[in-house]
């Protein structure tokens, strides 16, 4: 009896000391980026309209511990749009929260290393709501990275119901150009 109980009290600790973000590296290297996300990503790509020209928008992105994470990624072949598409981005995304967002929404600067230094790189936090009406808390950035004649935009988003801070820092700090 005294071995099934003290075999049951460490399964029990063990369970209690699995993280609930299990962050792992994952390579996207058609983008020629690597993010760090705390669990299995799924994949998907649809076309979307950017700066008025469609483009093929790549998602990774996966739920864990009452967020989700996700980064989004497209090639633009006119350089000179790449100011005008980023902003578009984010201006769909907050949209999407309700009138609520684009109000809310604090911007500082965010251009991480390898990124190109442009005033529409930024970092948004934005309180809004979910298509079911529930609250919503989006942190997120956008930058773009010169790769060959195209420029390649980037969209890395946590969503959850209150502001998570070191969860987002933990994942923007994640996101490695090469």
């Amino acid at each position: 009896m005294h071995r099934t109980l003290t075999g049951a009290l460490a399964l029990l600790l063990l369970a209690g000391c699995s993280p609930a973000l299990n962050w792992r590296t994952v390579p996207l290297p058609e983008a020629g980026l690597t993010i760090t996300l705390p669990c299995k990503p799924d994949q998907a790509t649809r076309t979307v309209e950017l700066a008025g020209a469609p483009v093929a928008l790549a998602m990774v992105g996966c739920d864990a511990d009452g967020a989700t994470f996700a980064v989004s990624h497209a090639a633009l072949s006119d350089p000179a749009q790449v100011g005008t598409a980023l902003t578009h981005w984010r201006a769909a995304v907050l949209a999407r929260l309700g009138p609520q967002a684009a109000t809310s929404a604090a911007d500082t600067p965010y251009t991480p290393r390898g990124a190109l230094p442009l005033p529409q790189s930024l970092r948004t936090v934005a309180q809004g709501q979910r298509a079911d009406g529930s609250a919503v808390t989006a942190q997120a950035v956008w930058f773009a990275r010169a790769a060959g004649p195209e420029v390649r935009l980037f969209h890395a988003v946590v969503y959850s119901q209150k502001p998570r801070p070191e969860v987002a820092e933990q994942f923007f700090a994640g996101l490695a150009l090469p």
